[in-house]
C-alpha cells in the first residue's frame, strides 16, 4: 500500500530487496525458492512449527491436568505482540510519526501479514520464545520459591539468552534491517540497537512472566482452576499490563538518557547487569539445592520446553556457523555483501547461558508428586 509507504521503511525495504509500494494487503503467499536467502525459510519453519507445537502442549496440559498457565502465557505474548508492534510498523497511521519514526523492517517471507511489516514467523516467535523461558524457570522451581518478582527476572535473563542468538545473526543474513538514522535505535552494540537488547530481549518478556505468574501461574500451583471466562479476561489484562510495563521498566534509561546516547545505553546495560547478577545466582543456588535435595519439588516438568530449546539451539548454531566465513571477512563490520555483523563473542556467551538453562532441567530430580488438585473454577 503506497500511501503506508514512509520515507524510511521504503529505503529500508529496498535495501532487503523488496518494494515497499508493491508489497502484498493483509496477507501475502510467496515461495520460499523466492526469498532472499535459504536462511530465510529456515528460520520461518523452525519458528513457526515451535510456536504451535508450544500451543498444543499447552492445551494439551491444560486438559490433562487443569493447567492454563501455558495457554494464557501463549495467547498472552500474542495479545502483547499486536498491542506493541503495528504502531512501530505504522507510526503515521497511529498519529506518533512525529515522535516515533520508522524503527526497522522485516524482510518478506513466505506468508507475511500487513503490507509486509509482518513476518508470520515474528508473530510465532514471542509465544515461542516467551514459553521457552517461562517453561525452564518453572521447572527449576524459582516461581515457588523466589516469588513471581525474582522468578520473572529469571524468566527476562533466560529469554535475553535465546534471543540474542537471534538477535545478532538477523541483520548479517538479511532477516530484517534497522534503521541507524533513528535516534530511538541509538547507541547501537554492533548491528543491534543496545534498546533491543535489553527491552525486547530482557524487559518485556519479565514484564510479561510476571502478569502471567501473578494473574493465573501463582493460583494454579496453590490449586486453583479458571473458567474459560476467567482465563479470557485475565489473558487479555496481563497483554495490556505487560505492555505497560515494558513501558516502565526502560524508564530509568529514558529519562536518564535524554542527556546522551551513550548514558542511555550505559543504563540500560546497568539494568541488564542487575537482572544476569540476580538471575544466575538464584538459579545457581536453586539447581544445586534441587540436586542436593534440600528444595522442595518444584511439581512441574515441560518435556516440550527441554525438547524444543534443544533443537532450537542446533539450528541457530548450524545458521551461525554457516554465516561465519563472511563473518570473518567482514571489514569495519560490514560483510562484503553489505550486511552489518553482529557481536560473536556476546552471542557465544548467550550460547553458553542458554544450553546451561536447558542441562540444569534435565540434571534436576523430576517430579516425584501428581499436580495439585484443583480447587472450584474462578470467575
Amino acid at each position: 500500500m503506497a500511501e503506508l509507504c514512509s520515507p524510511t521503511f521504503a529505503d529500508l525495504a529496498e535495501r532487503l530487496g523488496f518494494s515497499c509500494a508493491e508489497a502484498g494487503g493483509l496477507v501475502e503467499f510467496r515461495s520460499p525458492t523466492d526469498l532472499e536467502n535459504w536462511t530465510l525459510p529456515v528460520l520461518e519453519l523452525t519458528i513457526t512449527v515451535g510456536a504451535v507445537l508450544a500451543l498444543i502442549y499447552a492445551i494439551v496440559r491444560l486438559r490433562r491436568h487443569g493447567d492454563p498457565t501455558n495457554l494464557v502465557l501463549w495467547f498472552g505474548a500474542c495479545a502483547y505482540l499486536f498491542i506493541i508492534e503495528p504502531p512501530l510498523y505504522f507510526p503515521a497511521a497511529f498519529g506518533i510519526e512525529e515522535h516515533v519514526d520508522t524503527m526497522f523492517a522485516h524482510n518478506v517471507f513466505t506468508v507475511d501479514f500487513l503490507w509486509g511489516r509482518l513476518p508470520l514467523y515474528i508473530i510465532a516467535i514471542y509465544p515461542l520464545m516467551a514459553t521457552l523461558a517461562f517453561g525452564i524457570v518453572r521447572m527449576l522451581g524459582i516461581f515457588r520459591r523466589y516469588g513471581v518478582l525474582v522468578g520473572a527476572i529469571c524468566v527476562g535473563f533466560v529469554h535475553h539468552a535465546f534471543y540474542e542468538i537471534f538477535d545478532h545473526l538477523g541483520p548479517q543474513l538479511r532477516w530484517w534491517e534497522w534503521s541507524l538514522d533513528n535516534p530511538i535505535n541509538q547507541p547501537m552494540f554492533d548491528s543491534v540497537p543496545v534498546g533491543s537488547v535489553v527491552v525486547f530481549a530482557a524487559l518485556w518478556p519479565m514484564s510479561l512472566a510476571f502478569c502471567v505468574q501473578y494473574f493465573v501461574g501463582r493460583h494454579v500451583d496453590a490449586g486453583q482452576s479458571f473458567s474459560g471466562l476467567a482465563l479470557t479476561w485475565r489473558t487479555v489484562v496481563i497483554g495490556l499490563l505487560a505492555s505497560v510495563g515494558t513501558f516502565l521498566l526502560p524508564l530509568p534509561a529514558t529519562v536518564i538518557g535524554m542527556s546522551g546516547d551513550t548514558v542511555r545505553g550505559v543504563v540500560y546495560l546497568l539494568e541488564l547487569a542487575v537482572m544476569a547478577v540476580v538471575a544466575t545466582v538464584v538459579m545457581t543456588r536453586q539447581w544445586r539445592q534441587l540436586r542436593q535435595g534440600t528444595a522442595d519439588d518444584p511439581g512441574y516438568v515441560d518435556r516440550f520446553v527441554k525438547i524444543f530449546a534443544s533443537i532450537y539451539l542446533v539450528v541457530f548454531a548450524f545458521l551461525w556457523l554457516t554465516a561465519l566465513p563472511d563473518y570473518f571477512t567482514a571489514v569495519d563490520g560490514v560483510t562484503s555483501n553489505g550486511d552489518p555483523i553482529g557481536n560473536l563473542w556476546y552471542t557465544l556467551a548467550c550460547f553458553v547461558v542458554a544450553i546451561v538453562s536447558v542441562v540444569a532441567t534435565v540434571t534436576v530430580p523430576q517430579p516425584a508428586h501428581a499436580p495439585t488438585p484443583a480447587k472450584a473454577p474462578t470467575a
